[in-house]
């Protein structure tokens, strides 16, 4: 059990394979929960649909950027409104309204730095992965969102982009938003989070505000060497 608050950056810690990337799909509803509950702002969402989780302000940014958070055949312009598409605000009765689409697009590709070489056009599979996160990244920050949940946002990306992720997780978090970051990279995990949960074979070891511990320890909780109890949050 444990709780994000507003304002915080609640991070999981652990190797790969000990259940936290469930835990992010489960809370997401990508995964159906067979115990327990979850709630946002106050809500029991457990059995709710992934599109009401959205409309109750949670944005998800998945490990697996090429299979969940883009489609990879469709343009910078229609994967920036993949959680957009049935807003008013860009459609014209039952069709979609081109010239909003297209404007929302050109704007977070300017706030954001998306590289593509044919702007609002170009086809996600031809991107970089970098850029192709940063088009996930710029729909779910900019989605009016209360919980932000990141799984793994900088596999795989050079040391610019990894250092301008951390940077907008950080003014998320600054802003007010709730943050869930699922990171297997330790020093990610000591550098911006605020509490810091360790998960070993499924069940959370540690947690603890991360100033009150050191690396070597969230090293050794990750590994089961203190595995003996368990310490939840109630």
């Amino acid at each position: 059990s444990f709780e994000v608050h507003a304002g915080e950056i609640f991070a999981i810690a652990g190797v790969a394979g000990n259940g936290q990337v469930e835990i992010a799909d489960a809370i997401a509803g990508m995964l159906k929960t067979t115990s327990g509950s979850i709630y946002l702002n106050d809500i029991d969402i457990t059995h709710r649909s992934i599109r009401e989780r959205n409309h109750n302000k949670m944005a998800y940014i998945p490990e697996d950027r090429h299979n969940t958070g883009l489609v990879m055949d469709f343009s910078v312009e229609d994967n920036s409104i993949l959680k957009y598409y049935n807003d008013y605000c860009i459609k014209n009765g039952f069709f979609i309204d081109r010239k909003s689409t297209r404007a929302l697009a050109k704007a977070l590709i300017n706030q954001y730095d998306i590289r593509c070489s044919q702007d609002v056009d170009t086809i996600a599979r031809s991107m970089s992965g970098g850029n192709q996160q940063k088009v996930i990244i710029a729909r779910e920050i900019e989605m009016p969102s209360s919980l932000m949940i990141f799984v793994q946002p900088t596999r795989g990306l050079d040391v610019g982009a990894i250092e301008n992720i951390r940077k907008q997780i950080i003014e998320q978090r600054d802003l007010g938003k709730a943050i869930l970051l699922i990171s297997l990279e330790l020093d990610e995990i000591m550098d911006i989070a605020d509490t810091i949960a360790v998960i070993y074979n499924g069940k959370i070891q540690k947690q603890a505000p991360a100033k009150e511990l050191t690396t070597n320890e969230v090293g050794e909780f990750m590994m089961g060497v203190h595995g003996k109890g368990v310490a939840t949050n109630e």
